[in-house]
């Protein structure tokens, strides 16, 4: 039986002892994307309140550090240098990328785009940012000169971008349900794959550069081995739209989540439920730490019984010791 691999039983005992979320307050309107620095020491958090946020992971606890202001309109997404703790890039719908620098709490620098941003990713060499907006653009910025090297206009709906491990190839998924792989820099289409019969919508790598996971409007999470460029597994225990995923550290674990009202934790190589988190309301974003079974995550909540209008704006911590 695959259940009682070691590492199975270790994790499923992990988290029963491990398995108190706790929820801090960030922003004044909903959290769309969290994301942690490489070091693991700080926890970003963008909304749609046109700020980001930035907390320091003590032992058992989020400390809010800092509020990053200065967008015009709501912060999409954000996402940290790959090797550098101190710097992170906010996407925004007021056609700007912004680099922010956590030692100084300044905006580093403001890039202009075309268009009306919603995804973001830095090149694993650190050397490049992506952006991709309304319009189905992506463009491609020097993370030193803060200038755009080139865009380039797809003819399809982009959803989430990302380059692979290596750097080498560059991977968007398409509203069509494929995952469109081009070569990097050149741009030029390697592989198109079909992978979801309806909209694809995210797509994460594994740390371990094994594999990666794509998550679909079919409520599917498709596992696929890198180099193969094959499915190895699905998993399918969602029933709505899968909007976000994260692998853990150590590539063995998979997060995902919808509009159902739990977040899936799936063991990778087996594609069975180690545990999954309640919510209240709709998951928009997901993330690991990237060294310990800690999961950053953010809902649709709604503030307390009096008015059921507003939106919370917290962010959550799962994995904390039932006795904190």
């Amino acid at each position: 039986m695959a259940s009682s691999s070691s590492y199975y039983q270790e994790m499923q005992e992990g988290f029963r002892n491990n398995n108190k979320s706790r929820e801090f307050p960030a922003h004044s309107a909903k959290v769309h994307s969290v994301a942690w620095s490489c070091d693991g020491k700080r926890l970003a958090s963008g909304s749609f309140d046109k700020t980001a946020s930035v907390f320091v992971l003590e032992k058992d606890r989020l400390v809010k550090e800092n509020n990053y202001r200065g967008h015009g309109d709501s912060v999409d997404q954000l996402c940290w240098h790959p090797t550098n703790p101190d710097l992170f890039v906010t996407a925004s719908g007021d056609k700007t990328i912004r680099i922010w620098d956590v030692r100084t709490t300044k905006c580093m620098a403001t890039v202009s785009t075309k268009g009306e941003n919603i995804n973001i990713c830095w090149s694993p060499d650190g050397q490049t940012i992506a952006v991709g907006n309304k319009d189905d653009v992506v463009t491609f910025i020097d993370a030193k000169t803060h200038r755009a090297r080139g865009e380039e206009q797809f003819k399809f709906e982009v959803n989430e971008i990302s380059w692979n491990n290596d750097n080498d190839m560059f991977f968007l998924t398409n509203g069509n349900g494929c995952i469109n792989i081009l070569s990097y820099p050149e741009l030029k289409l390697i592989q198109s794959i079909n992978a979801h019969p309806s909209n694809c919508i995210c797509i994460k790598f594994d740390p371990t550069g094994k594999y990666f996971a794509t998550g679909s409007a079919d409520a599917l999470v498709s596992l696929w081995d890198v180099e193969e460029l094959v499915c190895v597994r699905c998993f399918s225990r969602l029933d709505w739209p899968v909007r976000t995923l994260s692998f853990s550290h150590d590539g063995k674990m998979l997060a995902s989540a919808s509009e159902d009202h739990f977040i899936d934790i799936a063991e990778v190589e087996t594609g069975e439920k180690l545990w999954e988190i309640q919510c209240e309301s709709p998951t928009f974003t997901v993330a690991w730490h990237p060294k310990r079974p800690l999961l950053a995550y953010a809902c649709d909540d709604k503030e307390g019984k009096y008015d059921s209008n507003r939106e919370a704006g917290t962010v959550k911590l799962f994995g904390l010791p039932n006795d904190s």
